[in-house]
């Protein structure tokens, strides 16, 4: 070609500058020719460049591409660097291969084997690495219980895909679990929605739980796509929801009651669930709450029809309450009819067959319960003066059982602290009854030997301080009087004398015994206090020893066992509390 024989001569200039480092006009006129021929190569006019082998280069293939990096080497035209490597290329794992797991399956060893896991006695791992719980003396020694060898992992060695492949070793059929655990929890709510439509429809539906259904019902949008329901078909991208929408002239629900604690406003949803007129008449009030829409009008009807739609979705029939309301409204007038006619039928024969029909003819409840011609007067006292009194409410427990020939009930007698009956003041609750013979005994008017009851009376509870004391005062005073008699002629003129003396010795030893008792009624009740505080706290937090005595090697006084006895809390008194 006359452009690849043509040249350009160097100019005079040019001549003088060395050969080692060429002009910038030479470079320019060099890349004009690469352009040209590079032109002309993808025209067809030229002749394309050959590789090492002498197979054509393609001339449009892109230049960063074909450019040979300048670390492979090659000193002439190739596209080899774009071509496998064979001393590189190596056998890959397969896609679809996985490590196994598991044990292996088949005959379990029954000896212990050389190099095998001194614990379980696997050959597949070593001790260190066994997951087993540790044996007090491991399958080495023992030889029993070998563990079963877990699968050999083959050496696996992927290539870019195996390794990016987030999919392998996956196993579809474990994901059942789950897809059945979900399945369950749908049925269950299915079933729970359709008895929630069931109270509803008779009525039992309560405030609070419309209040909380319908919080869960604000989240139903999110999970429309999943929602499944026999003879519903539902499609969230075509849903049309108007709801919460107002006209600006209304008044909001929050401004009806300026009360912070009135009825909750829940400005997600604007919705106010509660009445805020609770001290107005419903023709009074503006607004009664949005609870009070939910369960007037038609809602029990179509709650109703919504079960009956569902029901008989279940059962064959082709029904829908969105997409054929008149076939579903005669469908339930008509099962609505038939049920009537079966419960007649089933109570004509059940009638028929047992008889009792006579019973049925009763007054309405309307006129049993409502106002009679019955004329009854009270007084201020509440007793009745003209007219029959009404009839006593019977309570559940069982009323006037009178056992062992009692005539009153026990409890209805009540002296020194227990209980008993009223008929015979008998305080055994096992008694057999005296009548008026027991009144008498407890009374005191039958002869009683004084030995038995001062006996009975030690045996029941022992004697109190000041009666000790009254005893000892009584003997003493014996002793006195016999001196008194014998000395009577004697000593007469100094009879007065001793006589105030001795008075006045009792005076103060009762005075001693009243302080003494006084301080042993102060210092028992600060011990019991203590004891209730150290009772109350944490057993951790509690001191060491706290609840020991301080003087428990002392032998109490008597003073202070009377404060005991005066300050000890009965728990078998039922009046104890008050």
């Amino acid at each position: 070609m006359s452009m690849q024989g043509s040249s350009v001569l160097p100019s005079a200039a040019a001549t003088t500058i060395s050969t080692s480092e060429p002009s910038q006009q030479s470079k320019r006129e060099d890349w004009r020719k690469a352009k040209e021929l590079e032109e002309a190569r993808k025209a067809g006019t030229a002749p394309a460049l050959t590789d090492e082998e002498g197979r054509d280069i393609n001339p449009h293939i892109p230049q960063y591409i074909s450019t040979v990096p300048w670390y492979v080497g090659y000193g002439q035209p190739t596209l080899k660097h774009q071509r496998p490597q064979a001393e590189k290329e190596k056998e890959f794992s397969n896609i679809t291969s996985w490590y196994k797991k598991g044990v292996k399956e088949g005959n379990l060893a029954t000896k212990y084997r050389k190099g095998a896991c001194e614990n379980c006695g696997a050959v597949t791992h070593k001790k260190k690495d066994c997951v087993e719980r540790p044996r007090k003396i491991g399958a080495k020694f023992t030889g029993d219980q070998i563990a079963p060898d877990e699968h050999a992992q083959p050496n696996l060695d992927f290539d870019y895909d195996g390794k990016r492949d987030r999919w392998n070793g996956y196993n579809p059929e474990e994901y059942e679990a789950v897809w059945d655990e979900y399945a369950k929890i749908e049925e269950a709510k299915k079933q729970l929605k359709s008895q929630q439509l069931q109270e509803m429809a008779v009525g039992e539906l309560t405030t609070e739980r419309l209040e909380r259904d319908s919080d869960s019902d604000a989240d139903d949008d999110k999970y429309a796509d999943d929602f499944d329901m026999p003879g519903t078909n539902f499609d969230s991208k075509r849903r049309i929801t108007v709801r919460n929408l107002r006209i600006r002239e209304d008044t909001a629900k929050y401004l009806y009651n300026l009360n912070p604690n009135s009825a909750y406003y829940d400005p997600k949803t604007r919705s106010m669930r509660e009445n805020p007129f609770l001290n107005k008449t419903a023709e009074e009030s503006k607004f009664a709450g949005d609870n009070f829409v939910r369960a007037v009008g038609d809602t029990k009807k179509m709650a109703t029809a919504q079960l009956f739609a569902w029901d008989a979705s279940e059962r064959g029939t082709d029904v829908h309450l969105q997409a054929e309301p008149t076939k579903l409204e005669l469908l339930h007038q008509e099962f609505a009819v038939k049920k009537d006619d079966f419960k007649a039928n089933q109570k004509g024969s059940v009638l028929e067959r047992y008889g009792g029909a006579e019973h049925l003819n009763a007054p309405a409840r309307e006129l049993l319960l409502a106002q009679t011609e019955d004329y009854v007067e009270y007084s201020k006292h509440g007793n009745v003066i003209k007219g029959q009194e009404r009839a006593k409410v019977k309570s559940k427990y069982q009323e006037d059982i009178y056992n062992n020939n009692h005539t009153s009930v026990w409890g209805s007698y009540w002296k020194d602290f227990r209980w008993g009956y009223s008929c015979c003041h008998s305080t055994v609750r096992g008694s057999y009854c005296t009548g008026q013979a027991g009144k008498d005994a407890a009374r005191g008017n039958i002869n009683v030997r004084q030995d038995d009851i001062e006996e009975e009376d030690e045996e029941e509870a022992p004697k109190s301080l000041v009666e000790q004391h009254r005893d000892k005062l009584e003997r003493e005073q014996k002793k006195r009087d016999k001196k008194k008699k014998k000395k009577k002629k004697k000593r007469r003129h100094h009879s007065s004398s001793e006589d105030s003396n001795s008075d006045s010795n009792e005076e103060d030893e009762d005075e001693i015994k009243k302080k003494k008792l006084l301080e042993a009624l102060k210092k028992e009740a600060a011990h019991q206090r203590e004891a209730e505080r150290l009772l109350a706290m944490d057993e951790r937090k509690r001191p060491y020893n706290s609840l020991k005595a301080m003087d428990s090697h002392a032998e109490p006084t008597e003073e202070e066992m009377e404060a005991f006895r005066m300050k000890r809390k009965r728990f078998e008194d039922p009046m104890s509390h008050f």
